[in-house]
């Protein structure tokens, strides 16, 4: 085993360095990855660009990446489920196991949840990472190092549309046609939708959500009155959209979601913005539109792992940048750049 284990480290704002650390002994119940790629998070990049995602700041070096695929090269005594040569995902979200919410397989809402590059804890963008190794998927063969790590994103469309109850004749409206928006409307088609809507500001955006299975698409402009952009994507339905994701976080989108929501329907926010925001909540009560927040995803590694072997999702038109290890800062600044024309930027760390 080569020991150099070059390391992606955030210092500060725009301060990324790539050095040696030590490799990490596995665990009893852990496992020693030779890491094989990791997809850049728009999280990654805003605690690259702020140095902070509201209360989670970065205080000290902090090292990057989420969205991981490796190959086991050692395991602890205790570990059944994986062993030394196989392919793995890593979900990157290690909960305590024992607290209410764990034990209610809600783990996603665990407190002392350990999360991959969410300060203060060490992300997986380095050459060897250990991990728990129950949160470890062992991938077939058909399933490729990339999809191994697009399995993370793919996971926050899962927990979305099963938190928006999507299946059969649904009819889905999604906000933002960003990396999150894009893997909510592979897995809303997967799930049975028939019909979805996407929007965006960014017509290039919309163009790569037609080609992915979007029925139809709404470009959004900053200065439109809301009742009329309310009235283009009842238009664009032809009816009103029983359930909504939000992938976006922007008020007017948060807004937008819960006034085209049909009545009785479902409106799921998974994008973050402003801490606090102002929404319609009286038109929401009157209709009895459902608000429901998503965190992160629960329970979704092994379905998002069923649906790319599958083949009923292709995540791999969603990749569309290339880097080597040593090229991570050109990487970042690739998915930073609005104009890279970048959806998910891929690192390779071998």
């Amino acid at each position: 085993m080569e020991k150099a284990n070059l390391t992606a480290v955030l210092y500060g704002i725009n301060d990324l360095r790539l050095e040696n650390t030590p490799i990490e002994e596995p665990n009893d119940d852990e496992a020693l990855m030779e890491m094989a790629c990791v997809g850049i998070c728009g999280s990654d990049v805003h605690y690259l660009v702020n140095g902070r995602i509201g209360d989670f700041v970065v205080e000290k070096p902090m090292i990057i990446g989420h969205e991981s695929s490796g190959v086991v090269v050692k395991v602890g005594k205790d570990v059944k489920n994986i062993k030394v040569g196989d392919r793995v995902a890593i979900e990157p979200g290690v909960p305590c196991r024992r607290c209410q919410f764990c034990k209610e397989g809600r783990y996603n809402l665990c407190k002392d949840i350990i999360f991959c590059a969410t300060p203060p804890v060490h992300g997986s963008l380095r050459r060897y990472y250990k991990h728990a190794a129950d949160f470890c998927f062992k991938l077939p063969d058909n399933v490729s190092n990339e999809e191994g790590a697009m399995m993370e994103p793919l996971s926050v469309g899962v927990h979305a549309c099963k938190r928006a109850n999507i299946g059969i004749g649904s009819n889905v409206l999604i906000m933002g046609a960003g990396p999150i928006g894009l893997v909510s409307l592979l897995v809303a088609k997967a799930m049975g939708a028939s019909m979805i809507v996407i929007t965006d500001l960014v017509e290039q955006r919309l163009n790569i959500a037609k080609e992915l299975g979007a029925n139809k698409t709404v470009l959004l402009k900053k200065d439109m009155k809301e009742e009329d952009t309310v009235k283009m994507i009842h238009e664009a339905f032809g009816c009103e959209p029983d359930k909504t994701i939000d992938a976006s976080g922007a008020e007017t989108c948060i807004r937008l979601a819960i006034l085209a929501t049909k009545s009785g329907g479902v409106a799921v926010l998974v994008g973050m913005g402003a801490p606090e925001i102002k929404i319609p909540l009286i038109n929401a009560l009157v209709r009895e539109v459902d608000i429901r927040g998503v965190f992160r995803y629960v329970n979704a590694y092994s379905d998002a792992l069923a649906l790319i072997a599958s083949g009923k999702v292709n995540v791999k038109p969603l990749i569309t940048h290339n880097f080597t290890m040593e090229q991570t800062v050109d990487a970042f600044n690739a998915a930073k750049t609005p104009t890279s024309g970048a959806i998910k930027v891929m690192i390779h760390c071998k």
